[in-house]
């Protein structure tokens, strides 16, 4: 009898430090489970706030330019690049998201084109290269509606489109005009235009990175004042430089949430 209770008092003393060891599982979930959800909680907020910055192509789309009473029907498009930065807050519902966001924007575009020539030029003769020249500086607020096609912990791929107001900056903003039959060109611009946004992003954790695509919707160019050079003819006085634009931006970016 003694030999059977401590065999038996043997056994407790192995035993216990094993059972002390395992940790109390809940029943249904395994430890796995437990610690993905804890990391996708970690990227689910109910709001982000953010910084994010990149660069822009803009592509001025000219309608009805006139040059010295002549249409040019031929304009050449350069591409600048220019760039931004901005400051955002997302607002999370699931799969959905709404982001307001407020933006410098410094967006170039040169276009070129060939000058008419007089009435008077040779057959042969070989028209000239005219160009305009533009810097738009801009305090841009775009607000996004979102949807993640794909929102697995830290990991999102989501496409996005709304509208965007934007205020140029006259005293910032520039744009040159380079071999033209006037003098002391200006363009003015209006101050207030609109835009539509659509794009794509990709999310990894606390860093994103984003493509869009910025529409214009209406003209630009407000009016164009000009002085008279020495040798300009009765047309180009008559009819001057008239033409509008609406400014369509390519850009990427690159950002962090908080």
């Amino acid at each position: 009898m003694k030999r059977r209770l401590l065999l038996l008092y043997i056994c407790i003393c192995i035993a216990s430090p094993t059972l002390w060891g395992q940790d109390f599982a809940v029943p249904g979930v395994t430890p796995a489970a437990e610690e993905v959800k804890a990391k996708a909680s970690r990227y689910d907020r109910p709001v982000n706030f953010g910084i994010k910055g990149g660069f822009t192509s803009s592509l001025f789309l000219i309608q009805h330019l006139t040059v010295n009473g002549v249409s040019i029907d031929e304009v050449q498009n350069n591409y600048k690049i220019g760039y931004f930065a901005s400051i955002f807050m997302r607002i999370n519902f699931g799969r959905h998201f709404l982001q307001p966001e407020v933006s410098y924007n410094i967006n170039r575009c040169n276009i070129t084109f060939d000058k008419p020539l007089a009435e008077d030029a040779a057959v042969d003769a070989v028209p000239e290269e005219a160009s305009i020249t533009s810097s738009i500086h801009s305090i841009d607020i775009p607000v996004i509606y979102g949807y993640n096609f794909i929102k697995e912990g830290p990991y999102s791929l989501a496409v996005f489109g709304g509208p965007k107001i934007r205020y140029i900056l006259p005293h910032q903003t520039s744009v040159t005009f380079d071999n033209f039959d006037q003098t002391d060109i200006h363009e003015s611009l209006y101050n207030l235009n609109v835009s539509a946004t659509v794009g794509v992003a990709v999310t990894i954790s606390r860093i994103f990175f984003d493509f869009r695509y910025d529409i214009g919707l209406h003209n630009i160019s407000k009016r164009i004042a000009y002085g008279i050079s020495s040798d300009d003819t009765e047309t180009a006085v008559g009819n001057g430089i008239r033409f509008q634009r609406r400014d369509n931006v390519l850009s990427f970016s690159f950002g962090v949430f908080f």
